[in-house]
């Protein structure tokens, strides 16, 4: 399995989506939150690239900021792209929804949505998974702090 390069993958996107809508070196794609949903279907339809399954969504809390990570493969072409998508809002952070491009973002999209507080706009079903409504906070966030220790 191939790790497709960052660099003429997002060529390919600025092509379709314009300038602003990723950024990538040789260590990283970055797509912007604003072109996620249209980009994440472009990423799945393309013929060349064909990135039809998703293995894995998580978020990670930079105390600053939040990133949510996208890894993906292709069956067909056998070959594989991670990227990742920023937001900077610690109060509100949200994103669209991939449920409809890739059915297996549900309960991914679900568990950060339970654990971290990120929102994904237009999820069929956004509710708490593992926690119980009601829950206070969100204990994989770094300034959350367990008050009953």
């Amino acid at each position: 399995m191939k790790n497709l390069d960052f660099i003429p993958v997002s060529r390919r996107i600025i092509e379709r989506f314009g300038e602003g809508s990723v950024a990538a070196d040789d260590k990283r794609l970055m797509v912007h939150r604003e072109h996620l949903a249209d980009i994440a279907l472009f990423l799945k339809e393309d013929p060349d690239l064909s990135l039809d399954y998703l293995n894995s969504i998580t978020g990670i809390d930079h105390k600053t900021h939040f990133t949510v990570v996208y890894h993906l493969t292709s069956l067909a072409k056998k070959h594989r792209l991670t990227f990742r998508t920023d937001l900077d809002d610690r109060n509100t952070p949200s994103l669209p929804s991939v449920t409809s491009v890739w059915r297996g973002a549900d309960f991914q999209e679900r568990e950060i949505f339970d654990l971290m507080g990120i929102e994904f706009t237009g999820h069929p079903n956004l509710k708490r998974i593992f926690l119980w409504e009601g829950f206070p906070g969100y204990p994989l966030r770094k300034d959350w702090v367990n008050r009953d220790a």
